[in-house]
């Protein structure tokens, strides 16, 4: 089969690899952005056993690898608990990806957090209470904003990270795009033995991050009054 046969048929399934990419990218964002806050704000807890057990998750979490919690998370509930509550397909495997993400971007998230929260000097908070703010006025109108520029960039950071992290889901066999393009070396939909589907797959993500890039750039710009 000639590279113009083969191109059609290489893009459209990279094309599926990615779509996949995309939305375990986005759901992630969509679950582990608040939940990281809820988790930061436990491990700032004044009751000191719920800030240790949050503490001890966010250590365990950010200390073991993505690939590892990925294996337990689909693999343990079957194995150990004898119910398969991910199923065998192609969407148990999604969800149980999905879980696994959430729950580790969340534990980092949170760090970003905390740091960003606790770095608004305490003098401004003080100075909402002698005005007769609440603290929820106080977070929402003073703390919040000067929070989010801190975080903007670390946050950046982690978002791109995110991007290429994706690709660890085919650990669980999660048809995500690098899948996609490593299915051509070992044989399908009769290719099989080329190697340059991989090098495209490389331009997916290029692009991706690129976007990314220039969008964080311009939110950091529109935050710039904060300096």
């Amino acid at each position: 089969m000639s590279f113009s046969e083969q191109f059609p048929i290489v893009l459209g399934s990279l094309n599926v690899g990615f779509l996949q990419t995309l939305r375990l990218f986005a759901i992630t964002l969509i679950g582990a952005i608040p939940l990281g806050l809820v988790i930061s704000f436990g491990s700032m807890s004044r009751i000191k056993p719920l800030r240790y057990l949050v503490k001890g998750i966010v250590w365990v979490v950010r200390g073991t690898p993505l690939m590892i919690q990925l294996l337990i998370i689909y693999y343990f509930p079957g194995l150990v608990l004898k119910n398969a509550i991910w199923g065998s397909g192609e969407m148990g495997r999604f969800f149980a990806s999905s879980v696994a993400f959430i729950i580790n971007y969340a534990c980092y998230f949170s760090e970003i957090y905390r740091g960003g929260i606790e770095g608004v000097s305490v003098g401004q908070r003080e100075a909402g209470l002698v005005l007769g703010m609440t603290k929820s006025q106080i977070f929402f109108k003073v703390i919040l904003l000067q929070m989010i520029k801190r975080i903007v960039p670390p946050m950046a950071n982690e978002i791109i990270t995110l991007v290429k992290d994706t690709s660890l889901a085919r650990i669980i066999a999660l048809q995500e795009i690098i899948w996609a393009g490593q299915s051509f070396l070992k044989g399908s939909q009769g290719i099989s033995g080329v190697i340059w589907p991989l090098f495209f797959t490389a331009v997916y993500y290029l692009l991706f991050t690129g976007v990314l890039t220039l969008l964080f750039g311009k939110i950091e710009k529109k935050l710039s009054f904060f300096k």
